[in-house]
């Protein structure tokens, strides 16, 4: 199977900031294939797509991109007011597939990431040809745990430290929250190095936005809206999206949600069973 990819970085500028992207195809030159964009969650960065896309890369022109203030799109030294609102994100994904000349996709989202694609969806149904959402679901605003979690991220995320990868198994030990099978340590490390370059204000930001009154408030209404064919993947063991919130987001809209629990996996599915995400989610696009 022969994969024609970006060596270089490739980007394209979305509101002041150059956002970092690749192609991943099999064979030559313009294949002329629908697109299926991934999404990447909190704190990562396209990397961890890779496996994912070049699986579905025979049927597909795999696009992926890193979110604005994550992994290879940084933000400049100085930058207007910006605002981390999950809708801001959704905008964003809207001016970059414009400046690519793609009217529709096929979108694919995780964690974050499913929010971001989930509102976008919301917003322009005739943009996406079908949904997947990867670990995602919808909560209930708490006025006491909120801010909590606010102020328990905010202080993990400026406790970030470049000697964190000199320690052994380091990468391991951070993902061992976010996993019930152990991945590659390579992909472990990856993780972690994106975690710990994502920019503060963004990965601060994010943590705001994303797990707020007005998310808890939003997202059940986009997913009430949905009228694209959509795809929901849970984790059985997740503990960062339990399985309870991915189940109230599919009982929101039954007839337009399909729901595929894969065991034995927890927060990355698609990594920790590929094998089984990959078929679920094939299935689901030939369906």
């Amino acid at each position: 199977m022969q994969f024609t990819e970006q060596k270089t970085q490739q980007t394209v500028n979305i509101r002041g900031v150059d956002h970092y992207y690749r192609w991943i195809r099999q064979g030559e030159g313009d294949t002329h294939k629908p697109v299926l964009v991934f999404v990447h969650g909190w704190g990562g960065s396209s990397r961890y797509w890779e496996t994912t896309a070049q699986a579905f890369a025979p049927q597909f022109d795999c696009l992926l991109y890193d979110l604005r203030g994550f992994g290879r799109s940084r933000l400049p030294d100085s930058l207007p007011t910006t605002s981390y609102e999950m809708g801001e994100y959704v905008e964003d994904l809207a001016i970059f597939l414009d400046q690519l000349g793609l009217e529709t996709v096929y979108l694919n989202g995780h964690s974050v990431g499913a929010s971001i694609a989930t509102l976008f969806t919301s917003r322009y149904p005739q943009r996406v040809e079908k949904l997947i959402l990867t670990c995602s679901g919808v909560f209930a605003y708490n006025p006491i745990t909120f801010p909590a979690f606010h102020k328990a991220g905010t202080v993990v995320v400026k406790l970030r430290y470049n000697w964190f990868l000199k320690v052994p198994l380091a990468g391991r030990l951070f993902m061992a929250r976010f996993v019930h099978r152990a991945l590659e340590d390579q992909i472990n490390r990856e993780f972690l190095e994106d975690y710990l370059e994502a920019d503060y204000e963004a990965a601060v930001g994010t943590i705001y936005t994303a797990v707020s009154q007005q998310a808890a408030q939003e997202m059940p209404e986009a997913f009430a809206s949905l009228d694209v064919p959509t795809l929901l993947v849970a984790g059985k063991e997740d503990i960062i999206i339990p399985t309870k919130l991915a189940k109230r987001a599919v009982s929101l809209n039954p007839e337009t949600v399909q729901y595929v629990e894969i065991p034995n996996t927890a927060h990355f599915p698609m990594l920790e069973d590929r094998e089984t995400y990959d078929q679920a989610v094939q299935e689901f696009l030939n369906g």
